[in-house]
């Protein structure tokens, strides 16, 4: 048996009512469900993410449906830092 990682991006669904969370069970996996603030956060195969896109956007108590830009992101600051999104601080450099 021959166990490999999919990857996987994560869907966060906008929902007017938390009464329809069950039924997001059949597009992927439900990781967190907010009922405060009405969303839910959905795992999904990476090779199947524009189709569930869109077909949770077609359901009727769904009012956005947003990816996850957490597999894009480059993990070191160096990056960061050349974008301009990150500047040291005098503080980080006291080691």
């Amino acid at each position: 048996m021959d166990f490999s990682i999919r990857p996987r991006r994560g869907l966060i669904v906008y929902l007017n009512s938390m009464k329809t969370v069950k039924s997001l069970r059949r597009y992927g996996r439900i990781q967190y469900a907010s009922r405060r603030m009405h969303y839910a956060v959905l795992y999904v195969d990476e090779q199947n993410v524009d189709t569930i896109t869109e077909k949770l956007r077609q359901l009727r108590n769904v009012r956005r449906v947003m990816q996850s830009h957490w597999p894009e992101l480059d993990p070191e600051l160096i990056d960061l830092e050349l974008t301009g999104l990150y500047k040291k601080h005098d503080e980080d450099e006291k080691e």
